[in-house]
């Protein structure tokens, strides 16, 4: 069961995510998407790895950097709403996150197998769910949110990354 999520599902700002994501199996999604970056990602230059489109802007290392912070986020959030806890689960400040990192050292390539190994390893764990676990809610950044949802979101926010790198960094 991985049912597109109804709008009550996340929190509004989610829906730039969200309404990027046409399929409706969301799992061949989620394993397409490593590819996907890859040949995205194939002709930069490592001179250009740390190339930023403006002053304040993050570097294509930082950019990715982020795309596999916010794929752990949210790949946590979905474990542990699956597993029926209830607890609120904070934020994260992708900026702050960004700034306290090594991302400007880390290789592009590096970051395209952690993203890569990551992925996998979540798609092993949405594989698993039951349909009631697909279903189960819980609150993050202070919104209800529910597994199928952050399934979504995950597909979503890479592809709003991928944009923004063919968009603003000529990717």
């Amino acid at each position: 069961m991985n049912a597109r999520p109804e709008k009550d599902e996340y929190a509004e700002f989610y829906e730039t995510y969200v309404s990027l994501v046409e399929e409706t199996d969301i799992i061949s999604a989620l394993q397409n998407q490593p590819e996907d970056l890859k040949r995205l990602l194939a002709e930069v230059s490592a001179e250009e790895e740390n190339f930023r489109y403006a002053e304040d802007k993050w570097s294509i290392r930082e950019l990715l950097g982020h795309v596999v912070d916010g794929e752990r986020v949210f790949s946590y959030r979905a474990l542990r709403i699956s597993r029926h806890d209830t607890t609120p689960l904070a934020g994260f400040e992708e900026n702050f996150y960004v700034a306290n990192s090594n991302f400007p050292n880390i290789k592009l390539a590096d970051l395209i197998e952690e993203f890569t190994l990551l992925r996998q390893s979540n798609v092993f764990l949405f594989k698993s769910l039951t349909g009631e676990m697909w279903k189960k809610t819980g609150t993050a950044s202070d919104a209800v949110i529910s597994v199928s949802a952050l399934a979504f979101i995950m597909v979503g926010h890479v592809r709003h990354h991928a944009r923004i790198l063919r968009e603003r960094y000529s990717v």
